[in-house]
């Protein structure tokens, strides 16, 4: 078997490679947390290792499922709610919860457990690659056709004409298999960015948004979906790194995204007016996708 450092950094094939790695951590942590500090709804893991102190990403009290049982019977709704999902029927209240609950819980486990174990420079590149692979694999299991395309767009040099290459990190379509190439954009499919965080990430969605419209020349659905804006100050305190005035900005003067989704909401985005604009991943996957793709 390989270490659970080696496990973190390697890509995930299926969601229960994913779930399998996430009870690894949270059977790892009760051994090497040293002190747990709360602050506001969250909880900030230390760990001291010869003489050192490591400190995890602040976690979430309401959404991380620290008990591995409990885990396990969150997992199993999970999917049982993927498959309604994908069969076209509702889900329950409940269900909701369950969903943002056990990605959470995949995702910060992963990035907890890679806080405490591993180098944080490769930390950051292997967290979001994680986080890109948990999300085309809840969308596969949800009956979702996606894939990643690369958008080359020509433009002058001095040299000639080059190619500039637009990266997406997944295209939804509603047919059989994606449309979108690397010379066009399907005007029924969508555009997902997707980042753990929106710090500093926030504009480049909307400028892509742009960018790719004028390539197609024809409107692009683009949706951004996003892990947390929350980050730890200091050794006991957190902050919120949701810039919420310069969305509102780019919204009302650039161009509106088809959609905006955290897995854990900044609170602001749950009152007027981001949450015309902002909501729940659970709401992503359960309803507002299919009314996206269907339209």
């Amino acid at each position: 078997m390989k270490s659970l450092s080696e496990d973190l950094q390697t890509p995930k094939q299926n969601l229960d490679e994913f779930a399998d790695v996430t009870k690894r951590v949270l059977d790892y942590l009760p051994n090497i947390v040293s002190e747990r500090v709360e602050t506001r709804d969250y909880t900030i893991l230390s760990s001291v290792v010869a003489g050192t102190t490591k400190f995890a990403r602040p976690v979430n009290n309401n959404l991380f499922i620290n008990k591995i049982e409990e885990f396990k019977k969150s997992y199993k709704l999970f999917l049982e709610a993927l498959k309604q999902i994908k069969n076209g029927k509702k889900i329950k209240r409940e269900d909701y919860s369950t969903i943002d609950a056990v990605v959470y819980t995949i995702q910060q486990s992963i990035g907890v457990g890679m806080d405490f174990l591993c180098n944080p420079n490769s930390a950051r590149k292997h967290v979001g690659n994680r986080f890109e692979e948990l999300i085309r694999n809840i969308v596969s299991q949800a009956g979702i056709t996606n894939d990643k395309v690369v958008f080359k767009i020509p433009y002058p040099s001095e040299e000639g004409e080059k190619l500039y290459s637009c990266e997406t990190d997944i295209i939804l379509s509603p047919h059989e298999r994606v449309k979108s190439n690397i010379k066009t954009i399907n005007e029924d499919e969508i555009v997902i960015s997707l980042k753990t965080s929106s710090k500093d990430r926030m504009g480049k969605i909307f400028l892509d948004k742009l960018l790719m419209q004028k390539f197609a020349e024809h409107p692009v659905k683009v949706i951004g979906i996003f892990l947390n804006d929350v980050q730890r100050k200091n050794t006991d305190k957190t902050s919120y790194t949701f810039v919420s005035g310069l969305f509102m900005v780019y919204t009302k003067f650039l161009t509106r995204l088809e959609g905006v989704y955290f897995v854990d909401p900044p609170p602001i985005t749950k009152g007027s007016p981001y949450n015309e604009h902002i909501s729940s991943f659970s709401k992503f996957i359960a309803d507002d996708i299919w009314k996206l793709l269907a339209s």
